[in-house]
């Protein structure tokens, strides 16, 4: 599962605890969790102090200051225009299982964290897809 936040998304702020507890939750069953921040240069002391506060156990990177970020989402995701967050899953093959552009209850994400436990290449629906 990958997860796209950024500090200056209140949404984000909100849900990033409950990624963190579900990540140790589902990781002996073996879901990996990655976070990549969305924020500028600018807010990397904010980051830092957020990172800090929330304790991730799992590895978060940044999207590379200056890029295209209409691309950049394009290539993440072909419907994610930059609605934050933006949260992916993927199956153990490496293909997207399903995506939740901006937030969900938390039995959702249980959900879907408990479909990228399937098996692989299933193909099932997984409930959690976008916009389609």
């Amino acid at each position: 599962m990958v997860n796209f936040w950024a500090t200056w998304c209140e949404p984000c702020r909100d849900e990033y605890p409950m990624i963190v507890e579900l990540a140790k939750e589902f990781k002996p069953q073996g879901v990996s969790v990655i976070g990549v921040d969305m924020d500028d240069e600018s807010d990397m002391n904010l980051v830092r102090r957020f990172i800090a506060r929330t304790q991730p156990q799992f590895p978060n990177y940044r999207q590379k200051p200056g890029i295209d970020l209409d691309a950049f989402y394009d290539g993440v995701n072909p419907e994610w225009k930059g609605t934050m967050p933006q949260t992916i899953f993927y199956g153990r093959d490496g293909q997207i299982l399903g995506f939740f552009l901006g937030t969900r209850p938390q039995t959702v994400f249980e959900q879907a964290f408990r479909a990228t436990l399937g098996p692989a290449g299933s193909g099932g629906d997984t409930g959690h897809g976008g916009t389609k």
